[in-house]
């Protein structure tokens, strides 16, 4: 039975085609306040709902009394309330495993050009300052061999830690909920505590999900427990870190540099006093943002949706108790 959806975000030409084909669409580039209204109402009486960026709260949802499935173009599902989905009977897939990779790539690419100061030595040449044989003033620090520390052993985490050990010697620690024992046999990776973590690594990336338990995680304290001259890079999401203290800790020497895809708020104020440290490396959220996975993300959040709602929805399923009560 051909249903309802409303796309609100741009997607390819061939991914809005995948959809048009078992479905009639209602697309929105984006959601602004010139059209949120007009997207309001085409919600009365859509079966699904698909994109990325927007907050789907109960503000929204109450809107769409006959939405049965979300599908959200990313692995992050911090824009939305699954336990509130659930009690509505609206399952919520998301794109977890296409973006392991690039997503990946962007942190090691922050931790790379922390370390070595690509960002701020760029700008050194393009002004002018180079003008004789560099010295001590424009050294960095070495990335092979030091001592990596993953918050988060999830997808992106393993493959941080793929590139780290296998790649640039670095020994590796953990901290998760749990331990991953296919990291440890490949990886040589160490589970330990927090407290552990912080104090012995060099690097610290954050990977973990935002979450109730997880915003703010890194505060004061857990900053204070840093080496001297560690680096903090965070690809995951801005309200894992209490920025304010990481301006503190940047400010007053006690990290080395912070490389940063992500915010508390974005886009980050021009005026943050983040942006005016030349030892943060500072990133517009670009974690997965390559044509290609980009374009891989929409097929397959598409794909999760015609899945979802002809009743065969079996993977990327962020709530699925609410699966027996879809059509079959």
């Amino acid at each position: 039975m051909q249903e309802k959806i409303v796309l609100y975000k741009k997607v390819a030409d061939d991914v809005l085609a995948m959809l048009q084909q078992a479905h009639r669409v209602v697309q929105f580039d984006d959601i602004n306040a010139d059209n949120r209204a007009a997207f309001m109402a085409e919600l009365q009486d859509a079966a699904g709902l698909i994109g990325a960026s927007v907050k789907i709260d109960a503000s929204v949802l109450d809107h769409a009394p006959r939405l049965k499935a979300i599908s959200t173009i990313s692995v992050g599902i911090d824009q939305f309330d699954p336990a509130d989905l659930s009690k509505r009977g609206i399952v919520l897939l998301n794109t977890p495993d296409v973006l392991t990779e690039t997503t990946a790539d962007t942190g090691f690419a922050l931790i790379l050009a922390t370390a070595r100061r690509v960002v701020e030595l760029a700008d050194y040449v393009r002004q002018g300052r180079w003008t004789h044989s560099i010295g001590e003033d424009c050294f960095g620090t070495d990335v092979q061999g030091k001592t990596l520390g993953i918050v988060g052993m999830g997808r992106i985490g393993g493959a941080i830690a793929r590139r780290a050990s296998l790649g640039f010697g670095m020994p590796v620690l953990y901290n998760n909920r749990r331990p991953d024992p296919a990291a440890e046999k490949a990886y040589g990776a160490r589970f330990c505590s927090l407290d552990t973590l912080l104090q012995s690594a060099d690097f610290v990336c954050v990977t973990v999900p935002l979450t109730p338990e997880t915003h703010g995680m890194i505060g004061a304290q857990e900053l204070a427990q840093m080496r001297p001259g560690a680096i903090l890079v965070n690809i995951s999401r801005g309200s894992i870190i209490d920025e304010t203290a990481l301006i503190s800790a940047l400010e007053n020497g006690r990290l080395r540099g912070a490389g940063l895809d992500v915010f508390e708020r974005e886009p980050v104020a021009p005026d943050s006093r983040l942006l005016k440290m030349p030892n943060v490396v500072a990133l517009p959220h670009i974690g997965s943002a390559t044509h290609e996975t980009r374009h891989g993300m929409a097929v397959c959040a598409a794909q999760n949706l015609l899945d979802a709602l002809s009743g065969n929805a079996t993977r990327n399923v962020v709530n699925p108790e609410v699966l027996t009560r879809l059509p079959t």
